[in-house]
């Protein structure tokens, strides 16, 4: 019995830590491809994510003065804004992305970086992605950035002062759920920071393994945006998170080639 009750405690008290901020939420949740914004601030809510991420480029968060603003909808009092460089292709894009966000966020810091490679894949360039994350740590940002699952290029991004790593399970929006486990498990295994899965969700099962192999959290958009039922689906994601976590807590069974019998014939009567 107590033990069963150290446990629930165990996962009831479970933060994540960014950056020195913890989050009982570990669901990350982005806010474009929604229908309007009422959809946005009812499948934010539904998800009980506490950190939401913002494309700067293509959200207004004030820079147009005659158009509803996210921040109407989603208050900054309420929730961690997480800026990021979604649609920029180059280092000095995503750096005048992230200048531009400080400034609207009244000098916020803590951005996701992200500098693709290309239009089709959208894989990161990871050439750009280093180039951009030394200037912007060197400016006093503290940078949680997209990159493709190379446990070395994680573990580089890491050492140059980066506050998480967020490796993809599958190319963004594609649904195609945790492509490469093996090399996930790695970076996790080796990383001093929090370590996300950031796109390629498609389904709750998804989130679930990617929280089963051990991962801090997971940051999703289209999974739930695009979802038939948006609302609905956040709601499964959140408790796809808290499950998955949960079970990376107990601690699974090792896999065994045969049956072990549930009931041991030791010990019977006859």
């Amino acid at each position: 019995m107590s033990t069963v009750m150290s446990t629930a405690t165990a996962a009831n008290s479970d933060e994540l830590r960014i950056d020195g901020t913890a989050y009982q939420s570990r669901l990350l949740v982005g806010t474009g491809k929604y229908r309007d914004l009422e959809q946005t601030r009812l499948a934010i809510e539904a998800s009980g994510a506490q950190i939401i991420t913002v494309a700067i480029r293509r959200t207004n968060i004030g820079q147009n003065q005659d158009e509803p603003s996210l921040l109407d909808v989603l208050p900054p009092q309420h929730y961690t804004y997480l800026p990021n460089t979604a649609g920029c292709y180059s280092a000095e894009e995503a750096v005048r992305t992230c200048r531009l966000a400080r400034e609207l966020l009244d000098d916020h810091t803590l951005v996701k970086l992200e500098v693709l490679g290309d239009e089709k894949t959208l894989f990161p360039d990871i050439v750009q992605t280093l180039e951009a994350a030394a200037v912007l740590i060197a400016e006093g940002f503290r940078v949680m950035v997209y990159t493709n699952d190379d446990p070395i290029v994680a573990k580089r991004l890491e050492d140059m002062g980066c506050v998480a790593v967020m490796p993809l399970a599958a190319p963004i929006g594609s649904g195609l759920g945790i492509r490469n486990p093996h090399n996930i498990r790695t970076i996790i295994e080796n990383a001093g920071v929090p370590v996300l899965v950031d796109a390629g969700v498609g389904c709750a099962s998804d989130a679930a393994i990617a929280m089963e192999l051990g991962c801090d959290g997971v940051l999703m958009n289209t999974a739930i945006a695009g979802a038939r039922d948006p609302v609905l689906m956040a709601s499964a994601m959140k408790k796809a998170v808290e499950a998955g976590r949960e079970s990376w807590l107990a601690g699974r069974i090792p896999k065994k080639r045969f049956a072990s019998a549930s009931s041991p014939l030791d010990g019977t009567f006859f």
